[in-house]
């Protein structure tokens, strides 16, 4: 008891110590900076969920590219020249953005490269998960950072301040491996009643849609 009570102590010494460090340190991951990119550039034509039915491709009368198929046969090099548009297929010779239509637009002079970096991370998370983004990620990250990252980490490895001083081990947020089997519903309910002998309830303090956005941020962590 006394040494739980010391670690809760030094804990709060380090709060007051620190003030608003964590949240100002936080770096978010890149599939939170490519879904806002994507937010953006992107869903107009090829829609929130990525299998092309954006309005604006319905209103220009063209069919972009159902990314979440197209993205995961594809490498990082290749995809970076779709978006860029740069360089010509070295068997047909075809510009590169053509491979997705011969109406996407070439981003070289939008986005720098860590920013097309972000973006393929964020369209391989389209292609990979079998989770929906169920809530606004934006609002998750600014809740992650408040409420969880103390804990968790944060890139949502299980590797926060609390969890060092208190000697326990927070779930890894940032594994796909252990993310990928469990359901939204499940991390909903985790996040409502709490688990374990640590993890607490926030029900009484975040709102139905604040899980769900919450859910949808940590979903990108694991990436």
């Amino acid at each position: 008891m006394k040494k739980y009570l010391t670690s809760i102590f030094s804990f709060v010494i380090y709060l007051l110590a620190m003030g608003n460090a964590i949240e100002v340190g936080a770096s978010p991951p890149a599939a939170y900076e490519g879904m806002r990119l994507y937010v953006s550039y992107c869903q107009l034509c090829h829609s929130p969920d990525g299998k092309g039915a954006g309005p604006l491709a319905e209103k220009m009368g063209i069919q972009p590219a159902d990314l979440t198929t197209t993205v995961r046969s594809r490498s990082d090099t290749i995809l970076k020249k779709i978006i860029t548009g740069e360089g010509r297929q070295t068997i047909t010779g075809r510009d590169r953005h053509n491979l997705i239509s011969k109406a996407m637009p070439e981003w070289e002079k939008v986005f720098d490269e860590s920013q097309i970096n972000s973006l393929i991370a964020y369209l391989r998370f389209l292609s990979r998960s079998n989770h929906t983004l169920m809530g606004d990620a934006e609002v998750g990250y600014q809740l992650y950072q408040k409420y969880c990252v103390v804990c968790h980490g944060e890139e949502g490895g299980g590797d926060g301040i609390m969890g060092q001083l208190m000697d326990i081990q927070p779930a890894d947020h940032s594994n796909p491996n252990e993310m990928r089997d469990i359901k939204n519903h499940q991390l909903i309910n985790v996040i409502r009643a709490g688990k374990g002998k640590y993890m607490p309830a926030w029900r009484n303090i975040l709102s139905r849609s604040e899980i769900e956005a919450l859910v949808s941020y940590i979903r990108l962590l694991s990436n």
